[in-house]
């Protein structure tokens, strides 16, 4: 049987944990076939980014339409897309293809470096998030696409409310940088500590319906990829078919499990784990 097909549109990150790299790992944990457009090179380590060449449109469009047109797709995600003319380039070829997309809107690394020219943000709201699917930004995103500043979970409705104003179908806004209970003014606020109880808590909605997704947030700081890694998820479990609450639920759940195994590489922050869920309850090996 062929599994479904996934395509990830997105920048190659050379230390493995983020961009093209986690999206291929993502769609071989949860059984689907994963492809990839590269939009762009990164020099990128544990500590940061050094450096990030992006291709030229044409590249792109070529890569894009040597996959879709030969293999086909069951959905796409999308990533690191740089600059205006790729955005919206890739937001003309997603509109086209007719399958569910998964919009990861990234806007900064990790290490809070820049991953998307301030010049392309409006054609992100007007191009690419009204072809999406699911866009899934996280609240840093949030305040670049819309201004708005989250700081509790009613915040988190009405950031909602604002992304989907620009288009997409369903939005997930992820609180992962949002404190629990009793943790503000640990980690300078952002929420990374973990104490007994603490939960992650994401918001999906298509304006309608209101799923809130919560996990337990655990005290390991070797994160770099969860974005992708969670976008990703969405995009492999509605190409098996599933309905979009249930897609992000299960990802959700995949990404927690990353999460409490990642691990430790280089002198900075580590990535997540892709593989846990194959290696069973041994842990690795």
């Amino acid at each position: 049987m062929i599994p479904p097909r996934v395509l990830t549109v997105a920048g190659s990150d050379s230390g493995g944990g983020a961009g093209i790299q986690a999206d291929l790992k993502t769609m071989l944990a949860l059984g689907v076939h994963g492809m990839s457009v590269i939009t762009a090179v990164t020099a990128q380590n544990s500590l940061g980014v050094q450096g990030a060449w992006e291709l030229p449109v044409a590249a792109v469009v070529a890569q894009y339409r040597s996959v879709v047109d030969d293999i086909g797709v069951q959905a796409v995600k999308t990533g690191m897309l740089a600059s205006a003319e790729l955005v919206e380039a890739v937001a003309e070829l997603i509109a086209g293809t007719g399958v569910p997309a998964v919009v990861d809107p990234v806007g900064v690394s990790k290490h809070g470096d820049p991953l998307l020219a301030a010049s392309a943000l409006d054609s992100v709201r007007t191009r690419l998030l009204p072809a999406a699917t699911v866009a899934t930004p996280n609240l840093d995103e949030v305040a670049q696409l819309t201004g708005l500043r989250v700081e509790s979970e009613d915040g988190m409705r009405e950031a909602a409310t604002a992304v989907l104003a620009y288009g997409p179908k369903w939005v997930l806004i992820k609180g992962g940088h949002l404190p629990s209970p009793g943790e503000a003014g640990r980690d300078g606020g952002r929420g990374t500590g973990a104490g007994a109880g603490a939960r992650a808590v994401d918001l999906l909605t298509d304006g309608t319906e209101e799923h809130w997704l919560r996990a337990p947030r655990h005290s390991n700081r070797h994160t770099h990829g969860t974005g992708c890694t969670l976008a990703s998820a969405i995009a492999a479990e509605l190409a098996k078919g599933r309905s979009v609450p249930e897609a992000a639920a299960a990802a959700k759940s995949y990404v927690t499990g990353a999460i409490a195994a990642g691990f430790a590489l280089g002198a900075g922050i580590g990535p997540v784990d892709h593989a846990w869920a194959l290696r069973g309850p041994g842990g690795a090996g």
